[in-house]
């Protein structure tokens, strides 16, 4: 199978629920369970969503064991944690990271520093040339402050063979369009936010990398799955079904609002660690009742 269709489709970054300060490994069994019983195509372990900047070392190495054991071959796995600034630092940590039983790693661009598209490139040589399996891009200029260019990100997929594709969360629907269009055959696109998932598709994405998904995997699943088909009527509907959640899954910060959602849905608990808190009241009862009034999967009160 190649890489296009073993990862297209819907990829979800999975949640790390915690129980009094720890890791919570039952609850996150059930989580795995949940999305892939929900049809998602692709685990992401430990990206933004997973809080992997909270973790340890160790937190992160147990919880990708964790999820290799859980997920069973069922659905390929993207180990997500490598985002630095620092390139010497963080091509020797994925060198000395055991990657066997992942399927590719996601990197974010570098954050704060603030480099050149130039630097920004270089940089994703480096970890391309380090890395054992095949290279996500993940462009996110909202958290790094440097948006990666779509020249760029397709000068590295023409420069290098590991480079399997981009997470794109940058709503900026020209660049995304040229990108799409100038592409290498091989190298996938998916959306990096869930509101602008149908939209991208609809430009002839490969998929979303969703956060709603470890919520709702079924009905995000779905929408992206009637795009990749061109069915774009029913993934309008299912788009348009979600849409009022996203902004108060984001009002308070990632993933705080998912918490939230998938406490209310029994899945685990809404706890965070700093400087995230835990969703307030208030966002709680809007979150509900926007669930409830999108006819998804019934709360718990």
């Amino acid at each position: 199978m190649n890489n296009k269709a073993r990862f297209q489709g819907t990829g979800v970054a999975v949640v790390t629920p915690f129980k009094s300060g720890q890791v919570d490994y039952e609850a996150l069994t059930n989580v795995l369970n949940h999305v892939v019983d929900g049809g998602v195509d692709m685990i992401v372990c430990l990206g933004t969503t997973g809080e992997a900047t909270a973790l340890s070392d160790h937190e992160q190495q147990e919880i990708l064991a964790h999820t290799i054991e859980v997920v069973a071959g069922r659905k390929p796995i993207v180990y997500g944690p490598f985002g630095s600034n620092n390139t010497a630092a963080l091509t020797q940590r994925i060198v000395s990271t055991d990657l066997s039983g992942v399927d590719a790693i996601m990197s974010s661009s570098p954050a704060y520093v603030k480099p050149t598209q130039e630097g920004i490139y270089q940089h994703y040589m480096r970890i391309a040339d380090s890395s054992a399996k095949p290279v996500i891009i993940y462009n996110v200029p909202s958290r790094t402050a440097a948006k990666v260019s779509h020249e760029t990100i397709l000068r590295l997929a023409e420069s290098h063979d590991n480079f399997l594709g981009v997470k794109e969360a940058t709503a900026d629907f020209f660049a995304l369009s040229k990108l799409i269009k100038h592409r290498p055959d091989n190298f996938l696109v998916w959306s990096g936010d869930d509101y602008t998932a149908f939209p991208t598709m609809a430009l002839g994405a490969d998929g979303g990398i969703s956060v709603i998904a470890n919520a709702f995997p079924r009905e995000f699943s779905e929408m992206i799955r009637a795009c990749l088909k061109g069915d774009f009527a029913r993934g309008a509907e299912l788009h348009m079904q979600m849409l009022d959640l996203h902004p108060i899954l984001y009002a308070e910060g990632n993933p705080t609002g998912i918490k939230g959602a998938m406490e209310d849905l029994g899945l685990c608990s809404k706890e965070v660690r700093l400087p995230l808190t835990p969703l307030s009241e208030a966002a709680n009862r809007q979150l509900i009742h926007e669930i409830k009034k999108a006819g998804l999967a019934g709360v718990k009160e």
